[in-house]
């Protein structure tokens, strides 16, 4: 595409400022690094001894499972519970990478917390204890389970109302998005998309559907902006759409905000034999509906300016789990729990037949061996 083209000039402007923001994040430790960089991972593991690898029966999984893409998510009832929370990378795939990716996250969480490796060999075995438990168990007890650190999330999540969620996002709780460093203007064409978008019926019954709104409430789009967020955005579209729903929606709480987001090919390997959709937004939308559900019925698949997008309501409720920083006995917990959350999500989907076998030489999960420290405490590829 020539420079000179407005498509051209428009996106360039848009990707700088993300790739020095993405940067920025990723530099900041080395558990930011690995969190950050899905592609990586797999480049790193895929340069491991494959026979290491535990395997497991080809389900849904979530391809990006580190833990700040786990935390409370609300279902449409309003009920919150610990799951999943981002599905862009989930395939038909191997269990074992969800488990040796969320290990590597805690296991770089740990480094920042300055615990020392025999705590992170320990938080390992608690982790593939937790897993084993969720896939013996019908229907384990995980309230029980929960550490501290991931009480006081949900507990935050519980409290929260539009008011902390247009504070946080938008910085004010006018009906309208503040353009600025997170939010850029649109062009012509995505205003017009976005105007066809929930103007659809699917759509707008995918909205009205959610917190028992009146399935025949009237949709309108207040405002619209481009969306700078987050490592995983680079070059790809991402919209924030603050709506009003029904007639009196400011009386009787009808705003709501509708995150659009492309849907990008994964780097998490899938399954040879696998049958998956071929549209990256419907895989998407497919992944969450098998391991989060109250995520997945949230979620459509939509197209926009020819492109698959994923579109769904952000609720107040949602929140990510943060462990930059952890005491050793919260580790061991934090490690156990969260492979229980990993587990039931991957055991919904496993025969009676598969949850007693789980993943053959489980006992073998561990961090890619290209992985190695560095003296400047960063996280380095052989």
């Amino acid at each position: 595409m020539p420079q000179s083209d407005p498509e051209f000039v428009r996106f360039d402007q848009r990707t700088a400022p993300l790739r020095e923001t993405r940067n920025l994040k990723m530099a900041s430790s080395a558990h930011a690094y690995v969190r950050g960089n899905t592609l990586k991972f797999y480049e790193w593991l895929d340069t491991t001894d494959s026979s290491k690898i535990p395997v497991g029966p080809p389900i849904w999984i979530c391809g990006d499972c580190h833990v700040g893409n786990l935390g409370p998510i609300a279902d449409t009832e309003g009920t919150i519970n610990i799951q999943i929370r981002d599905l862009d990378q989930t395939v038909v795939g191997n269990p074992a990478h969800d488990l040796i990716r969320l290990g590597l996250s805690l296991a770089t969480a740990a480094r920042g917390s300055d615990l020392p490796g025999v705590t992170t060999a320990r938080m390992i075995e608690q982790m593939v204890l937790g897993y084993e438990e969720a896939l013996a168990v019908e229907n384990p007890d995980l309230r029980s389970q929960r550490p501290e650190c991931v009480a006081v999330v949900l507990k935050q999540a519980v409290g929260r109302t539009w008011q902390h969620l247009a504070k946080e996002r938008l910085e004010d709780m006018k009906p309208t998005i503040p353009l600025g460093k997170k939010f850029w203007p649109l062009s012509p064409e995505e205003k017009a998309e976005i105007e066809r978008i929930f103007a659809t019926e699917e759509v707008r019954r995918l909205v009205t559907s959610l917190r028992s709104r009146k399935d025949t409430a009237a949709v309108e789009v207040l405002d619209a902006a481009y969306w700078m967020k987050g490592c995983s955005s680079l070059g790809r579209l991402r919209f924030a759409v603050l709506l009003g729903i029904g007639k009196n929606y400011r009386k009787n709480g009808g705003l709501c905000l509708i995150d659009i987001k492309e849907a990008a090919q994964a780097a998490a390997p899938r399954d040879a034999q696998a049958a998956m959709p071929r549209d990256n937004a419907q895989r998407v939308v497919e992944g969450a509906r098998h391991l989060s559900p109250a995520l997945g019925e949230r979620m459509l698949a939509a197209r926009f300016l020819n492109r698959g997008v994923v579109v769904r309501e952000l609720m107040p409720q949602d929140l990510k789990l943060e462990i930059d920083s952890i005491s050793r006995e919260e580790a061991m917990k934090a490690a156990h729990y969260l492979a229980m959350v990993v587990g039931v999500a991957h055991a919904r989907q496993m025969s009676a037949i598969d949850r007693p076998n789980g993943l053959r030489s489980s006992a073998d999960i561990a961090p890619p061996a290209s992985m190695r420290r560095t003296g400047c405490g960063q996280v380095s590829s052989s």
